[in-house]
């Protein structure tokens, strides 16, 4: 029996070893750019000071949305679909983004990014998504710049790199002292002690970088995570139905501001994160809110939809009433960013994301050594 198990040890490390030449480098990538994305509108930010107001007393102006919306309609009439205005909270810059701008037409998901002055007068900066440098990378830790093929290559890919982690752990799982097999020998030659850093590293960041592969394989592929919640008998919660009033079709009557207070009369517990106006021909609102205990900030999962007719609130998702597959799913993205945990969390993934280079620098010297050849010692006497 011991030999036996002997026999599938040497066979789990050397299928550890294999997924570790073969696919640690995709770890690796995935690892850096995804501890960079963690910080990433905060990194944008550093990157380009022309989004940011000029005079610090600018910064803390409160934000006029219904005059950003005549800036962006002004500033650029060939895009009269909807707009999306974040509502950081926080002094500086309102970002907008407008979804499908037709100079981009053919391209998976390019929209045209643009900040405005925190008052809403004027554009700061435009820019186009994967244009820039932050976007380009966070392209690449998605799609790997292959659009919807990457997407799909990675999701199942994924399954690949969470059995290169989980053989490692198995690879290593001490069948006696676990003193010994947990001791960092400081002094130790050099094949002990990249065995000994390959190993502690691994250990140390193997429940978060399994939570990570876990939930980047749920974001790549949706419909079939979709379809295993379902099986395991989690509901998913369907679209809601949003219909307009009678004359709600025609041209927008209320302002942003009045479809806000009718968002926060719905859901008056909620943080407005998103506002999404209608189309320059009418139709509704949709306000995205963070309701208590939703753990996304930045990209909540509740909604209210206002008539832009009536100004009356037509439908709402909370995300509090939501099904238990639903909810799963509203936790996938702040686990994967670290947000769910705050400044802290964000802080802990961005470092694991650093740890795939150390495994994958120590196990391929670690790997490399044991192949060059020993040279015989030499005759004593």
């Amino acid at each position: 029996m011991r030999q036996r198990g002997d026999r599938l040890r040497r066979r789990v490390r050397e299928l550890h070893l294999w997924l570790g030449l073969g696919a640690g480098g995709l770890l690796v990538l995935l690892g850096l750019t995804g501890s960079i994305l963690v910080f990433y509108p905060e990194l944008d930010a550093l990157l380009h000071p022309e989004s940011r107001p000029a005079a610090a007393a600018e910064a803390r102006t409160p934000p006029d949305w219904d005059r950003a919306l005549a800036t962006v309609r002004r500033s650029f009439p060939d895009k009269a679909g909807p707009w999306r205005f974040e509502v950081t909270g926080d002094p500086g810059a309102i970002p907008a983004r407008y979804y499908d701008p037709p100079e981009r037409a053919g391209r998976a998901f390019a929209p045209m990014m643009v900040w405005l002055s925190p008052d809403g007068s004027r554009v700061l900066r435009r820019d186009y998504w994967g244009e820039y440098a932050m976007t380009f990378i966070y392209d690449l830790h998605y799609r790997l710049l292959l659009e919807d093929r990457g997407r799909v290559l990675l999701g199942w890919s994924g399954f690949v790199l969470l059995a290169l982690l989980l053989s490692g752990l198995w690879a290593w799982w001490p069948r006696g002292s676990w003193a010994k097999a947990l001791r960092l020998k400081l002094a130790a030659p050099g094949q002990r002690a990249l065995r000994d850093w390959h190993k502690l590293a691994g250990l140390a960041g193997l429940l978060v970088l399994a939570l990570l592969t876990l939930t980047g394989i749920m974001l790549e592929l949706p419909e079939e995570s979709d379809a295993a919640l379902a099986a395991a008998g989690l509901g998913l919660d369907p679209p809601p139905q949003v219909r307009l009033e009678a004359g709600g079709q025609g041209a927008t009557a209320i302002s942003v501001a009045a479809a806000i207070r009718a968002g926060h009369a719905a859901l008056p517990q909620a943080r407005l994160a998103w506002i999404e106006t209608p189309p320059a021909g009418g139709g509704s609102y949709r306000l995205r809110m963070q309701v208590p205990g939703d753990p996304s900030r930045r990209f909540p999962h509740s909604f209210v939809w206002v008539d832009g007719g009536s100004g009356k609130a037509i439908a709402v998702q909370d995300a509090r009433h939501a099904r238990g597959g639903t909810t799963v799913n509203n936790w996938i993205h702040p686990l994967h960013d670290g947000s769910a945990g705050g400044l802290a969390g964000r802080l802990l993934v961005a470092l694991c994301g650093l740890l795939p280079l150390v495994l994958f620098v120590t196990g391929l010297l670690r790997w490399r050594s044991r192949r060059r050849p020993r040279l015989p010692r030499p005759a004593v006497g």
